[in-house]
C-alpha cells in the first residue's frame, strides 16, 4: 500500500523529504513531481525497483532511462560530456530538458541503452525534486509516469495512488500537474540535435 505525502511545492517539508529518501534507499518505487510532470523514481542501484518501473510502464530494454541529477557535477560523473555539451547543459539547466549522452562506467549496464550505451540526464527546475535529490546525494533513476496505452503522464496524484497503490511505496503530491513533455537533446557521436521538441526552448539549436 503506497504512502501518500502532501508536499508544499515551494517550501517542501524537510521531514517528509527525508522520509522519502529512506523509502528510496530501502528499495521503494516512488512518484514525485518534476517541472514537466509526475515521474516514477527509484534508487539507481536497485534492480528490483527498476523492474517494478518497467512493469508499471511495460517498457522494453530499448527504453532510454533517465538519471535525475541535482547539478552538473553529478551529470559529469555519469556521462561523457564534450565541451559543447557541457556549455549547453549549463546554459539550459535547471529546466525541462532531457539530454541523451554516452554513459560512463558509473552507470550500471542495465540502465544504458543496449546498443548506443547512452543514458538520459535531467536537472529539474522544481523545488521538491531538487530537495529530494540533494538529500539523496546521488541521481535518481527516473521515467515519466505514463501508463501503457496512454500518451501523457498522469496528472492527478490521488488517481495515481488509486491505480498504482499496490506497485508503489510512496506518492509525493503537490496537487494536479498539467503534463508536458521535456525537450530531448541528443549529445553524442560528435553532434548535438533536438530529437523531441517539448516545453524547453533552445533557440541556439534551432535551424
Amino acid at each position: 500500500m503506497a504512502q501518500f505525502f502532501e508536499i508544499h511545492p515551494e517550501n517542501p517539508q524537510l521531514r517528509l523529504i527525508k522520509q522519502a529518501v529512506e523509502i528510496i534507499n530501502k528499495g521503494g518505487v516512488i512518484v514525485y513531481p518534476t517541472d514537466s510532470a509526475y515521474a516514477l523514481g527509484c534508487h539507481i542501484g536497485d534492480k528490483n525497483a527498476m523492474d517494478t518501473i518497467r512493469r508499471i510502464r511495460r517498457l522494453d530494454e530499448k527504453h532510454d532511462f533517465t538519471l535525475m541529477c541535482s547539478d552538473l557535477s553529478q551529470v559529469s560523473n555519469f556521462t561523457k560530456m564534450g565541451n559543447d555539451a557541457h556549455r549547453l547543459i549549463k546554459k539550459l539547466t535547471p529546466g525541462p530538458f532531457t539530454f541523451l549522452l554516452d554513459a560512463t562506467h558509473e552507470v550500471p549496464r542495465r540502465l544504458q541503452h543496449p546498443k548506443k550505451k547512452t543514458i538520459g540526464v535531467r536537472i529539474p527546475d522544481h523545488k521538491v525534486a531538487q530537495m529530494l535529490l540533494e538529500e539523496l546525494g546521488e541521481p535518481l533513476l527516473t521515467t515519466t509516469l505514463i501508463l501503457p496505452d496512454e500518451t501523457e503522464a498522469m496528472p492527478d496524484p490521488y488517481e495515481i495512488r488509486q491505480i498504482l497503490e499496490h506497485e508503489l511505496s510512496l506518492v509525493m503530491s503537490v496537487g494536479y500537474i498539467e503534463p508536458q513533455s521535456t525537450t530531448m537533446i541528443a549529445c553524442y557521436d560528435g553532434e548535438i540535435n533536438i530529437i523531441r521538441q517539448g516545453i524547453g526552448l533552445a533557440p541556439m539549436l534551432e535551424k
